[in-house]
């Protein structure tokens, strides 16, 4: 089964495993057709984080292919003259936010171990959708529309633009069909050294950037310990850090079994409400401690113990605190996917080149990440901009286990920081309200970032506003965009669910 973004991409993994390829096998075809027909989410200039689930081994696996800052990074990189910091897009948008991509280096290294087709044969979807061309679908015309820096890049104008200056209605890329060519050829490697990093490096420096040829040489692709938890009769896995994803959904599932959540009738105020307050303890605690671990010290096993825990859930109260200290002191370019093979091994992965198009700046027709601006701007925290340091992500691809330890469901979404909140509300859709995993993920999504109580607006969670502001919640209503993609066990096999404001499609047998 496969669970995807894009039903192009999801048909481009089922046809791999269809041929008897594995979960990693279908995660790379899946992904180079995603760096396609999704540009704005993701592709080949930007990174993931990937857990992989071996049935035969019963081991789960994190890869960890996060972008890294170039060795001339400064701590100071976005503050501007006056040392205040950079308004985001500014920021965003040129070669001053480009990180060294990591997709690839992961998925050749996760391939090495777990592959069972031959590497070029992955490429093949991709190459012939890219040389035919593809409609262009109705979200990325809207995200077309709408975008103004995208059309400063000569490369991008003209592939995504006509004449007249609308959003083509069917796109062909003849570039990156070359481009996958050599790396199908190659491997990785065709990427990271010769005429494709020449190209790569010597666009982001004239768009203001210091990436280095030396930085792309360098990047490594890491496997990582995964990090896991209980709740409940559960043991639910994601990654670690840098990604500050896998914690926080850790620690809001933790607090929300030592407060009334359970008692709390399923899609009431008082739901939200103590799911909202066990957010904002978690994302205060994300925002002060976590940071790419080869740079910082981030006490996991204190953040995530019982006694933590206990501590941290005294602050939830009846009404909201609005605003939480961390423990013991303080958007749109992403795509999650899920698959699972013939044997039941399994990859639940979400990629990313940041915000919407990335940096802006497409090479050989791929876009490249912002991914820098995922540092804090204002130097002195554990996430400060360092040479090589990879920047705290809020990415949460999770695998849950059942009492027997096998594998019940699998999931992930993009949304930035939101990423969090829709992980964990899908899940207690699941394990608390008895959902299936379609129905979890579409299910309004609501939480805190430890600020106001954010409720999905034109659903019907927005009758909730007067019961939570007398609970002395600040509520703002807004889009939140979720893309969950995920796969859960049932009697004689799995199912599937894609979540309805996006594109994706689920296919399985």
């Amino acid at each position: 089964m496969v669970a995807a973004a894009h039903p192009l991409a999801t048909e481009a993994g089922y046809s791999v495993l269809q041929r008897g390829g594995s979960a990693v096998d279908a995660a790379i075809a899946v992904q180079m057709v995603l760096g396609l027909v999704e540009p704005e989410s993701s592709g080949i200039g930007g990174g993931a984080f990937m857990l992989h689930w071996s049935a035969p081994e019963r081991t789960l696996r994190s890869y960890d292919g996060r972008e890294t800052a170039p060795a001339a990074a400064a701590a100071g990189r976005f503050l501007n003259s006056e040392k205040s910091p950079l308004p985001f897009f500014e920021a965003a948008v040129g070669g001053k936010s480009v990180g060294v991509p990591g997709v690839l280096r992961m998925l050749e290294l996760a391939h090495q171990r777990h592959g069972t087709l031959p590497w070029p044969a992955l490429f093949e979807p991709a190459i012939r959708l890219a040389e035919a061309g593809f409609a262009t679908s109705p979200r990325l015309r809207l995200q077309l529309s709408g975008e103004r820096f995208l059309r400063e890049d000569p490369q991008a104008r003209e592939l995504y633009y006509g004449a007249d200056g609308e959003p083509r209605e069917r796109i062909t890329n003849a570039q990156y069909g070359q481009t996958l060519r050599a790396i199908a050829a190659q491997g990785a490697e065709a990427f990271y050294r010769g005429d494709i990093a020449r190209d790569l490096v010597r666009a982001v420096r004239a768009r203001g950037g210091d990436l280095s040829q030396q930085d792309l040489a360098a990047y490594q692709a890491l496997e990582r310990e995964p990090l896991c938890g209980p709740y409940r009769r559960w043991r639910i896995c994601s990654v670690g850090p840098p990604s500050s994803g896998g914690l926080a959904v850790l620690q809001i599932l933790g607090l929300l079994e030592r407060t009334p959540f359970a008692q709390a009738p399923p899609h009431s105020a008082e739901a939200v409400h103590y799911f909202s307050e066990a957010g904002r303890l978690a994302y205060a605690d994300r925002a002060y401690y976590v940071g790419d671990p080869a740079f910082v010290d981030v006490p996991l096993a204190r953040l995530l113990s019982a006694a933590y825990l206990d501590e941290r859930a005294r602050d939830i109260g009846p009404r909201s605190m609005r605003q939480a200290l961390p423990g013991g002191t303080e958007a749109v370019g992403t795509s999650h996917f899920t698959i699972v093979d013939a044997e039941g091994s399994l990859v639940s992965m979400t990629t990313t080149i940041e915000s919407t198009f990335g940096s802006r700046i497409m090479v050989r027709g791929f876009l490249l990440n912002n991914e820098l601006t995922d540092f804090d701007f204002v130097p002195g925290s554990a996430n400060q901009v360092a040479p090589g340091k990879r920047p705290r992500s809020s990415m949460a691809p999770t695998v849950v286990f059942d009492d027997t330890r096998e594998v019940h469901a699998a999931l992930g979404s993009p949304g930035g920081p939101n990423i969090i909140n829709y992980v964990a509300k899908a899940l207690v859709g699941m394990l608390d309200w008895g959902l299936d995993v379609q129905s979890a993920v579409a299910v309004p999504n609501f939480g805190s970032r430890n600020g106001p109580t954010l409720v999905e607006s034109h659903t019907s969670y927005e009758s909730l506003r007067g019961e939570l502001e007398r609970r002395n919640h600040e509520v703002e209503t807004a889009p939140l965009t979720s893309g969950l993609h995920g796969i859960e066990r049932v009697p004689g096999g799995w199912r599937g669910g894609a979540d309805p404001r996006r594109e994706g499609t689920v296919r399985g047998r």
